[in-house]
């Protein structure tokens, strides 16, 4: 008898209960599930060129390939200019860079319900550290990705090509923050829709690509405003991608040339809040029942 009120009595590690708040994140339950966060994050760097043959190196090769292609396309056939007279390649690369972490962390987000299924029907974690690791893990591609833009920025400079850092790359951490904010948000939004309407993975498939050509990657923000304006509409449509504010204070930070609007820059932080909190309330209602209808 004395041993069964002493089961009752004791004091349990975790306790479950129903989510009945549709925006929470429990710091301290994910902090307890920390050790499950790294093995995601592990997974994710780990899994994704483990059997290829030439492995990391295509963290190399997809944004210098892609940088070439753009290179010849836009900037020797369409002459399309940068700002100042920086060079074309290095000022794709750049954009290639920063829009790599964007588009990979935007997909694995947006597949977290439909690529882990398995994993989330028999074993309880907090779903949130999902979205959490694949945003993190992301960073180390970044990483290499960017310590090789910064080659090719030291390389033009040796060279005396027109790139002139400043102090504005301070705001990386800044950048990055709000971009995983931004991808995370409109990732939990689009996996919770396809838990019921699969046609959003249709237009997952191609409206990345198209989404890039909406944002300033392969073209400078002076040149968009100059066509928005010359045709007669307001400067700030410019800046309804929420990425562009991002992208220009990136591009202004390591090549000292562009366009800087704080404007456009605060209107990129404040969106990526909005739309994560409202990403995560989509997704902490769809994680209730998604099992029922994947």
């Amino acid at each position: 008898m004395n041993e069964m009120n002493s089961n009752r009595n004791q004091d349990w590690l975790f306790e479950i209960t129903p989510n009945r708040k549709r925006i929470e994140i429990n710091l301290k339950e994910i902090y307890q599930f920390r050790d499950l966060l790294v093995l995601f994050i592990r997974r994710d760097i780990v899994s994704v060129y483990k059997q290829t043959i030439l492995g990391p190196l295509w963290f190399f090769i997809q944004p210098i390939f892609t940088s070439v292609v753009q290179f010849i396309i836009f900037g020797k056939i369409a002459n399309i200019p940068t700002d100042g007279e920086v060079p074309y390649f290095l000022f794709v690369l750049a954009g290639n860079v920063l829009w790599s972490y964007f588009s990979l962390s935007f997909n694995g987000v947006a597949n977290t319900f439909k690529a882990n299924q398995n994993i989330f029907g028999k074993v309880y974690f907090p779903r949130a550290i999902m979205p959490l690791s694949i945003t993190i893990s992301n960073l180390f591609k970044f990483g290499i990705q960017f310590l090789m833009f910064l080659g090719f920025l030291f390389y033009t400079m040796f060279k005396g090509g027109t790139v002139n850092p400043n102090w504005y790359v301070l705001t990386m951490p800044f950048i990055l923050i709000i971009m995983a904010l931004i991808s995370m948000g409109f990732g939990m939004v689009i996996t919770s829709l396809t838990t019921k309407y699969r046609d959003f993975t249709f237009l997952l498939s191609f409206g990345v690509s198209l989404f890039m050509y909406m944002t300033p990657v392969v073209y400078p923000t002076s040149l968009l405003i100059e066509k928005i304006t010359g045709a007669g509409y307001p400067m700030w449509l410019a800046y309804i991608n929420p990425l562009t504010g991002l992208f220009d204070i990136f591009k202004y930070s390591f090549l000292g040339e562009g366009v800087l609007n704080w404007w456009g820059i605060a209107w990129s932080a404040f969106f990526g809040v909005v739309i994560y909190i409202f990403g995560l309330a989509i997704f902490n209602r769809t994680e209730k029942s998604f099992m029922d209808t994947i």
